[in-house]
């Protein structure tokens, strides 16, 4: 690798500065809305979207920051990838707060929680879930496709999937896909975010179970998350779409459980020969 030269590094440090001072006064700023939280009737529940939104901004400067190393000193920081990646999950856990992580439930498991942010747009709502999902994938680029991190990333996404479907007000969305309904658009496109996220959710928790962990939980969380989808395309009442999941869930179950039968005959033989 190249010297980097005195000059470089100058000018790295000058320019990073600014965005670790960002980063401070949004951390100041938190605390001073943790201590609001603790006290509020509701649960602080807009201020904990607030905290989310603001969390995704220290996502970015992390990731830009990045960038900065790479083009001005030609390394890549994954100290501040890390970082970046660390307040993905925490973004995640204060809407999690907000919206729940319920994930193959009915409805009114948590419609409760939806009643409390009703002030909160449907496009809000909306635009918060983009952003989200394109900070994670600005962490998971930055990290690159090898990455030790690739199957946190996976849980990651999944847990977006989720809360895609969770801030959704199925009240007001089902009767809103009327092509003559305001916001029409924006309803489709997040309907169909949600689907191909828990679609991906699914098939990337099957991957992890079969190339790295072979662990009956990973497989089950696959399985959930493609019950979760076909619960919410039962409730859109997409039939052709149900029913061929219903039918690639079917397989999937059988290969668990012969999965989980060979796994108890192995160890079964194995205390046998001991």
């Amino acid at each position: 690798m190249a010297k980097v030269s005195e000059e470089a590094r100058t000018r790295y440090f000058e320019k990073i500065r600014e965005y670790k001072t960002g980063i401070e006064n949004i951390l100041a700023q938190e605390k001073k809305i943790q201590s609001l939280i603790s006290s509020a009737e509701d649960g602080g529940v807009f201020q904990k979207l607030k905290l989310a939104e603001e969390n995704l901004v220290i996502l970015s400067n992390y990731v830009l920051m990045n960038q900065l190393s790479l083009d001005l000193l030609g390394v890549k920081n994954e100290n501040f990838l890390n970082d970046a990646r660390k307040v993905a999950y925490k973004a995640i856990i204060y809407l999690e707060d907000v919206f729940s992580d319920y994930l193959d439930v009915p409805y009114s498991d948590y419609s409760d929680r939806l009643e409390k942010v009703a002030e909160y747009s449907e496009l809000k709502r909306y635009q918060l879930i983009r952003k989200l999902g394109f900070s994670i994938q600005m962490v998971k680029d930055g990290f690159g496709e090898n990455s030790k991190w690739k199957w946190s990333i996976i849980e990651m996404e999944g847990r977006h999937a989720t809360l895609c479907k969770n801030v959704i007000d199925l009240k007001k969305f089902v009767p809103g896909m009327d092509p003559r309904s305001e916001g029409f658009r924006e309803r489709v496109e997040h309907f169909r975010l949600t689907c191909r996220l828990l679609q991906a959710a699914g098939d990337n928790y099957r991957m992890k179970y079969e190339l790295s962990t072979n662990r009956m939980d990973d497989f089950k969380a696959a399985i959930n998350y493609l019950s979760a989808l076909k619960r919410f395309y039962t409730l859109t009442n997409q039939k052709r779409e149900v029913e061929e999941l219903k039918k690639k869930i079917d397989i999937w179950k059988q290969k668990m459980e012969s999965d989980a039968k060979q796994s108890e005959n192995k160890a079964r033989i194995q205390r046998l020969s001991k």
